[in-house]
């Protein structure tokens, strides 16, 4: 038995509009194409000034801890951020240092990042999967980097980006259907299928 995923995006942009907003939209669009799906999104740079001054959780307004569950009660996160100064920014860090410790084991991770140039494209590896390895999440085998170039008016438009995209999602697809069971004897003959 299969429930609609819930698939939560955040977007580290700071600005709106925002390519990675624009690639995490794109991402989630694609995969609801494939299956069944809940989709939300988070972007950080409309959290951002209830977000900054926070220590801890309890001090977080009700919009912010809102964002926070959605995080936490997805089945499938999109992760898609700029690179600012070679990582994401720190209001990214920053709402992940909220998110509970325990709340993203085994959960589904697609990464993706945006940026001005190719020297950047390693963040994927060298910055967001150590990031969701802490969480102990399952980060998705094939990550997705963009550079301005690949967007025009802030949508996806370049052919080799839309297919490194679209084979991203195919190659996420059989974990995410996994994600999908309810059943755990279903989810285990999925697997080993």
């Amino acid at each position: 038995m299969t429930h609609p995923l819930r698939i939560v995006a955040v977007s580290g942009g700071l600005n709106r509009p925002s390519k990675s907003a624009a690639l995490a939209e794109h991402l989630l669009d694609l995969i609801a194409h494939e299956i069944p799906c809940q989709q939300g999104l988070v972007e950080i740079g409309q959290i951002a000034p209830q977000l900054a001054g926070a220590v801890w959780r309890s001090q977080l307004p009700d919009a912010v801890e809102q964002q926070l569950a959605a995080v936490e009660q997805a089945d499938v996160l999109v992760i898609a951020t700029p690179v600012f100064r070679g990582s994401y920014t720190g209001l990214f860090k920053h709402f992940f240092d909220f998110i509970g410790q325990d709340a993203l084991i085994d959960k589904p991770v697609l990464l993706a990042a945006t940026g001005g140039s190719e020297r950047h494209s390693l963040i994927i590896d060298h910055q967001l999967r150590p990031l969701f390895s802490f969480f102990q999440a399952r980060t998705l085998p094939l990550g997705v980097y963009a550079t301005d170039k690949d967007f025009v008016d802030y949508q996806v438009r370049d052919k080799a980006l839309m297919e490194r995209v679209q084979l991203a999602v195919q190659r996420a697809l059989p974990l995410l259907r996994l994600a999908q069971c309810t059943q755990p004897a279903l989810a285990e003959e999925l697997l080993l299928a």
